[in-house]
């Protein structure tokens, strides 16, 4: 995806999200999210977007841990959650894409990362405010969410804090049904290692829509929902294990 339709997919989540939290109210429960309420779930969001704007419009090239326990009460949480959303997508649209930023994940630049990273976490919270609401879920769309089983699995779970682990080598494989959008996960007692391909045997075996891929994989949606074969356990122990 180009650094625009990030930016874009962004905007428009943000937005959905906003829309379905107002109208869940602050104290409905997140399905996705059992522990949380909406507020819970706006104060965390909002956290995020305000840290990863003051990284980019302050051109932050260190670490500087976020700032929770900022959030107002209830009656000024979901504008309180517009302003820092419009202020994210303002920080990464006037952004210097020379400044080496810092970031956690590897990308093509790190503003790209900031847009990317972003994208994705009001994508998969989106999910959770609309949960909420028990309304059906805005579709995601096979760009980003083919991008998004990229930052997962070669992302996040290629990192030594990924406690998807087995004791003998296992190999897990995730396929698209309306994308050519194919991955080959190997497990062991190390770091999983990912790759787009098909190649080899697998022990289990997963396949869907794309979106019902990344929804799923970011535990959102519930396996039932995703043909399977061979050893379903495996699919189970991501279940377990995955949640970042």
């Amino acid at each position: 995806m180009e650094f625009a339709e990030f930016i874009d997919a962004l905007d428009r989540d943000g937005r959905l999200l906003a829309d379905a939290a107002e109208q869940a109210g602050p104290d409905a429960q997140v399905p996705t999210c059992p522990e949380w309420r909406v507020r819970d779930l706006l104060a965390h969001i909002g956290m995020v977007h305000r840290w990863a704007a003051r990284n980019v419009s302050e051109k932050r090239t260190e670490f500087t841990p976020p700032q929770p326990g900022q959030e107002p009460g209830d009656a000024d949480l979901t504008p309180w959650f517009r302003d820092g959303h419009r202020a994210l997508v303002k920080a990464l649209t006037e952004a210097d894409p020379q400044v080496p930023y810092f970031t956690l994940l590897p990308a093509p630049s790190p503003l790209a990362f900031w847009a990317r990273r972003q994208a994705h976490e009001t994508a998969i919270h989106r999910v959770d405010a609309e949960s909420a609401l028990g309304k059906d879920l805005s579709p995601v769309g096979p760009a980003l969410a083919a991008d998004g089983l990229d930052e997962l699995l070669a992302g996040f779970h290629s990192r030594d804090r990924s406690q998807v682990r087995t004791e003998e080598p296992r190999t897990l494989r995730l396929r698209a049904t309306d994308a050519e959008v194919v991955w080959t996960v190997r497990l062991s007692d190390g770091v999983p290692r990912a790759e787009a391909d098909d190649a080899g045997d697998a022990d289990c075996e997963l396949s869907g829509s794309v979106e019902e891929l990344y929804l799923t994989l970011w535990n959102r949606l519930p396996l039932a929902g995703l043909r399977a074969t061979g050893d379903l356990a495996l699919a189970e122990l991501w279940r377990e294990r995955s949640r970042l």
